[in-house]
């Protein structure tokens, strides 16, 4: 048998998971689970939804709702007590790991995020060009402020994306999505565990990508804002987003350390 002949090695089709978080998301979360394309719902090994805890008995509808109407590969979990933000995925993150997936989606079950682009956001990891991969709405095509963001929020986050990006020696357009793709081989690196549970847990888990030298792209990503509630004290969110991204240049200056970050090679 010449080379020419011998048949191409079969490549492992990648399991992916989506993990949506919900918080008093009772009007929006079924209809965000079904917004996910057909095509890559038949891809996708698992959509596992971590509610936490929610006052407005978001389980028990999306409950009734699939028991009325069976959406195939999702799972539905309450969490016994409310683990906030950060704690909510660090419970999925988790999961994902021990379900053996390849690569895990975090989307929020408020819908304010794209069901309809997330093969987008894949694409860089399954290529194996990033670990982590960012939706962006600062980057061109995801028109912010036509898409419903108020200008207080479209200034502010510039301007912490901006002292972020000096302070850490980056380049991102936001750092500020919830909308995110990670590779489970890349959170086996790191202790995610130690970020915080509160909503800065985005930024730590970033900085701990970075620490460790994983690679990190972004992707355009449409805006849309809708009636949904936002829970999130911005002047406190902007504090503890900043104070990580000076805790981190301190341990990386030996001036402090941060077991967090504690991530060189």
């Amino acid at each position: 048998m010449n080379l020419s002949e011998v048949p191409p090695r079969a490549t492992r089709t990648a399991r992916i998971g989506v993990l949506v978080v919900a918080y008093n998301a009772a009007n929006t979360l079924a209809r965000t689970i079904q917004r996910i394309p057909p095509a890559l719902m038949d891809r996708l090994e698992e959509v596992f939804i971590f509610d936490d805890h929610s006052t407005d008995n978001t389980y028990e509808r999306m409950r009734e709702h699939l028991d009325r109407e069976p959406i195939r590969k999702v799972t539905l979990f309450r969490n016994p007590k409310n683990l906030r933000y950060g704690g909510n995925q660090k419970r999925g993150y988790r999961y994902a790991i021990e379900r053996g997936l390849d690569y895990v989606v975090l989307l929020h079950g408020d819908g304010q995020y794209k069901p309809e682009v997330m093969e987008q956001l894949l694409e860089p990891c399954e290529r194996g060009e990033a670990d982590m991969v960012l939706g962006s709405r600062m980057m061109p095509g995801g028109q912010p402020l036509k898409g419903g963001m108020p200008l207080y929020k479209f200034v502010g986050n510039k301007i912490l994306t901006g002292l972020e990006n000096k302070i850490l020696g980056m380049n991102l357009s936001e750092f500020h999505s919830g909308y995110r793709v990670y590779s489970c081989a890349a959170l086996k690196q790191i202790p995610f565990d130690l970020c915080s549970d509160d909503w800065h847990f985005d930024t730590e888990i970033l900085i701990q990508f970075l620490a460790r030298g994983l690679r990190i792209a972004e992707r355009s990503i449409p805006t849309y804002y809708g009636d949904e509630i936002c829970y999130v004290n911005g002047m406190s969110y902007a504090y503890h987003c900043l104070e990580s991204a000076v805790a981190y240049r301190l341990h990386q200056w030996n001036w402090r350390k941060v077991p967090k970050f504690d991530l060189s090679r």
